[in-house]
């Protein structure tokens, strides 16, 4: 059932570019995009998504759904990409494509590298040609490596310890850059934290391909038995039990963190190049975020301890008081 989510002057009916709108965040945002009012045009080359969460998208979108469209492209095809340009105009770009698993891009540095820089290059170049020039980038606490301490605010240090959080780096670095060369962009940078859960409907979530990179999707197989037990990474961390700690933010509440950042490109002419964090200023370990599922679910979940997956940071939760502040979200 579509619930309407009326932003006041926001919408209007703009069009929206969403790259990576079949993905797991991507998904839940292009909802929350439809249900206040915008056109969404997703993008997405599938590599780790399906077109089954597009229409289900559409699906709970209800009569929004006429406001969706999607084109299986990836954005180091420049010339599929300039085609979509043509035929839309954009008054904005959320941008969410990129490989994201951090153990992954250890093994494959330059494939992140070629996906995740080249193909935001194509489309930072592409908007600019067609006069595009407002950006929400999907950024990373990655950034941000491994802090000597928590919660991090924007204006830590940022010095990402593997090549996933470093192609983030970089994409950030080239938007600071390119508002400085042009200050007719408006860009902002949104470092989030850890995604959990799914759409209160159950019928949008988290399913990867393979083995599941984030904590929550391998839990929740292990939980159905398509995987024996969960394995966790580090046991030794300076932790309260040993184990790694992170800030586990609701996809939802993700999701309308990029509606707030739409809102604030509209209506701030004089935003520039701004980095916000998203997360809930709370550190969760890895152990209480399997007794809290073993508890909601009733489920008993098998735990193997493994060694330490190399590029974890050992603790790593937000500050969002600049976001509270400055988008109105929480």
């Amino acid at each position: 059932m579509a619930v309407e989510k009326t932003l006041p002057g926001a919408s209007a009916g703009r069009t929206v570019l969403v790259t990576g709108g079949a993905g797991y965040i991507g998904s839940h945002a292009v909802l929350q995009l439809l249900l206040a009012g915008f056109r969404a045009v997703v993008i997405d080359n599938l590599n780790n998504s399906s077109e089954l969460a597009v229409r289900r998208v559409a699906a709970l979108a209800g009569d929004h759904s006429r406001n969706l469209s999607f084109h299986k492209i990836d954005l180091r095809d420049k010339g599929a990409l300039e085609m979509v340009f043509a035929s839309t105009r954009f008054e904005a770009v959320i941008h969410f494509a990129g490989l994201k698993a951090v153990g992954e891009s250890v093994q494959k540095p330059l494939l992140y590298y070629d996906n995740n820089v080249i193909g935001t290059i194509n489309l930072l170049e592409v908007m600019s040609v067609h006069g595009c020039k407002k950006l929400v980038f999907s950024s990373s606490a990655a950034v941000y490596g491994s802090p000597k301490n928590s919660p991090c605010t924007e204006n830590f240090p940022l010095t990402p310890n593997n090549p996933y959080g470093k192609t983030k780096l970089v994409v950030e670095d080239i938007c600071r850059d390119i508002y400085r060369s042009d200050p007719e962009w408006k860009i902002i940078l949104l470092r989030y934290f850890n995604p959990v859960g799914a759409h209160p409907s159950g019928y949008l979530g988290e399913d990867p391909r393979g083995i599941p990179n984030n904590l929550m999707p391998y839990v929740q197989q292990v939980a159905v038995g398509r995987r024996p037990a969960l394995t966790v990474l580090g046991n030794d961390y300076a932790t309260r039990d040993g184990t790694g700690v992170r800030d586990y933010i609701h996809v939802v509440d993700l999701a309308d963190g990029h509606i707030a950042a739409l809102q604030k490109l509209f209506e701030n002419s004089s935003i520039g190049c701004e980095a916000y964090n998203l997360g809930t200023g709370r550190g969760t370990s890895v152990l209480e975020i399997v007794k809290a599922f073993e508890k909601a679910s009733g489920k008993k979940i098998p735990l193997i301890f493994g060694e330490r997956r190399p590029g974890d940071a050992e603790i790593l939760f937000s500050e969002t008081t600049k976001a509270e502040r400055e988008l109105n979200w929480k």
